[in-house]
């Protein structure tokens, strides 16, 4: 019977792990995919804190711990096994506590943002490659400036423009800014965020109850440091 749950737990832990590393793959290659979008320089002070790095960084953390977990299942390794359990405790103690932050500091960060977004369109007005990535951003999001067209002075770039080519009518610019169009972005994926994020911690217990309950279960059988 012991060796039935054993065999059934390694299996188990295959499998979670599995689709761990499936995730974390999954959001490695969106990383990569985000690299093109990720327009740094509207958020100079943050340097290389961009959304593409986070992913990758996420991504890789991901993979690594489900490997570890898959193949301290598989080879019934207590230590890779205690070692993957405090690793995922860590990872989701971490996890939760970003998500605390950004709900506390949720004004401050929009503070934030608008502060960096009028620093850099002030920099793109002399920087052609800082230009290049407002153009990225408001031809993708069909907004202008930091408020409103008129943050651009005279020179609104043609991204702005409503048609292309741009006419010559008052009306030819997006009227809303950049800014309540990102907000509304991020409030608009609020739910779909915080769903994955449960979601994602929710396989993470998993992960901790299975390989704890199979490290026991090696421990009685006298296989704790089986290679």
């Amino acid at each position: 019977m012991t060796q039935k749950c054993l065999k059934c737990l390694k299996f188990i832990m295959c499998a979670v792990n599995f689709l761990c590393f499936v995730t974390g793959a999954t959001v490695l290659g969106f990383g990569v995919y985000m690299i093109r979008f990720e327009a740094s320089s509207l958020l100079p002070s943050l340097g290389t804190f961009t959304v593409s790095n986070l992913l990758l960084i996420s991504g890789i953390i991901i993979t690594c711990i489900a490997f570890l977990g898959f193949i301290g299942a598989l080879k019934e390794n207590r230590c890779l096994l205690l070692t993957f359990f405090l690793l995922l405790l860590v990872l989701m103690l971490v996890e939760l506590a970003a998500a605390c932050l950004l709900l506390v500091y949720d004004d401050a960060i929009a503070g934030k943002l608008e502060n960096e977004l009028n620093q850099s369109l002030e920099n793109a007005k002399n920087s052609t490659n800082m230009k290049g990535d407002w153009d990225l951003v408001q031809e993708t999001f069909h907004c202008c400036g930091v408020h409103n067209w008129t943050d651009w002075g005279n020179n609104a770039p043609n991204s702005c423009c409503q048609t292309h080519p741009c006419s010559d009518s008052q009306y030819r610019y997006h009227d809303k800014g950049c800014l309540s169009v990102l907000k509304n972005w991020f409030d608009q994926n609020f739910i779909t965020t915080g769903v994955s994020v449960i979601i994602l911690c929710v396989i993470e217990v998993l992960g901790m109850c299975f390989s704890m309950t199979l490290f026991c279960h090696i421990s009685r059988s006298g296989l704790g440091y089986k290679l």
